[in-house]
């Protein structure tokens, strides 16, 4: 028996691997993320995060956490590079604000589109998939964005911090695995950068 859920989740895996033969290293993912990968991402997120960017959310699945976890909507900032990733995003939360932008570029929307600073920032962004100088400048505007002591938390498919070490060195960051699931494709580790 299946539900609309599972008719959701079948087309989304669609979407993601049409998205990923168009531009693998862009998507870096064949499906799109778990509902176990999403319980970790967000496990330490709620109403008292404050507000939170969503780097990345792809076909919502962290969205949908966040939401769940009581972020409320007026809080929550997703910021999608894929025009088409952006449309789908709008026609299932048509009252979240979402911008069809670059990741190095949250720092320009942070300030105006939220109430305040972001006590967290989510990405679902393939950081491994992508070059330092490019890690560098999406790191460096979250943190620049993050009010004090706000979390950076990212998923990785391999067994390094996604998070180049030169990278690191330079920003000065800090990394910690929250969780790990099996029950992905590919399986995953969930990690704060601070």
């Amino acid at each position: 028996m299946s539900g609309p859920g599972q008719a959701m989740q079948a087309g989304d895996t669609a979407r993601f691997l049409r998205a990923w033969l168009a531009d693998p290293l862009a998507i870096a993912a064949v499906a799109p993320s778990g509902q176990t990968l999403a319980r970790l991402m967000t496990a330490g997120i709620g109403p008292e995060t404050g507000p939170v960017i969503e780097l990345g959310p792809g076909t919502g699945v962290f969205t949908r956490a966040l939401l769940s976890r009581g972020v409320a909507p007026e809080n929550l900032l997703l910021i999608e590079r894929s025009p088409t990733f952006t449309l789908l995003l709008r026609e299932r939360f048509p009252d979240l604000d979402i911008v069809c932008d670059l990741a190095q570029r949250l720092d320009h929307y942070a300030g105006t589109r939220l109430p305040g600073s972001p006590g967290a920032i989510v990405s679902g962004l393939p950081l491994l998939a992508m070059s330092r100088l490019v890690q560098q400048e999406i790191l460096t505007a979250a943190f620049c964005a993050l009010r004090p002591g706000g979390t950076f938390v990212q998923f990785t498919y391999g067994h390094v911090p996604p998070v180049d070490k030169v990278v690191a060195r330079r920003l000065g960051l800090t990394s910690d695995c929250i969780g790990r699931t099996l029950c992905n494709l590919p399986p995953a580790l969930a990690i704060t950068h601070k």
